[in-house]
């Protein structure tokens, strides 16, 4: 299945972004209307960190494990997701890159490396589905990015 990226341009600085989605339990923050039941395991940042949640979308629900595999501050962090009883693996990644006018844009991308036969089948409908979510998914990052920086500046 071809991946998806979804994107969005915020105030912040790279260095504000990485530190925010650096800390797994501010993910919850953006991501609960689809991702709910978060379970925490390993460090609280940083590669290793990780969580085990409930994905409902488009009717179904399934667990998913989440675990940050790879870290490059401020520009990247990659997430390694697993579902589906381990039928599904994919690859999220954040991407973070300063715009020329000043902060960020923050890219998240979705590959999948496995998928089920039913997600392949279905491929448009998953894909746009998981586009959907995830656009959401930035427009309420960019909302707690701001309360996150606010709070942190008073």
């Amino acid at each position: 299945m071809k991946s998806l990226t979804v994107s969005i341009d915020v105030p912040q600085t790279p260095e504000q972004v990485y530190d925010f989605l650096d800390v797994m339990a501010h993910h919850e923050r953006f991501t609960d209307h689809y991702l709910t039941g978060w379970r925490y395991s390993g460090p609280h940042h940083g590669i290793g960190s990780g969580a085990t949640v409930t994905a409902t979308l488009a009717g179904q629900k399934t667990d998913v494990t989440i675990q940050v595999v790879e870290a490059d501050p401020p520009r990247r962090i990659v997430e390694r997701n697993v579902s589906a009883a381990g039928r599904r693996l994919a690859q999220g990644t954040y991407t973070i890159e300063p715009l020329p006018t000043g902060g960020s844009r923050v890219s998240f991308t979705y590959a999948w490396e496995r998928a089920p036969l039913t997600d392949r089948l279905l491929a448009p409908v998953v894909r746009a589905t998981m586009r959907r979510a995830n656009r959401t998914v930035m427009q309420r990052l960019a909302t707690e990015l701001a309360r996150h920086v606010s709070t942190a500046g008073s």
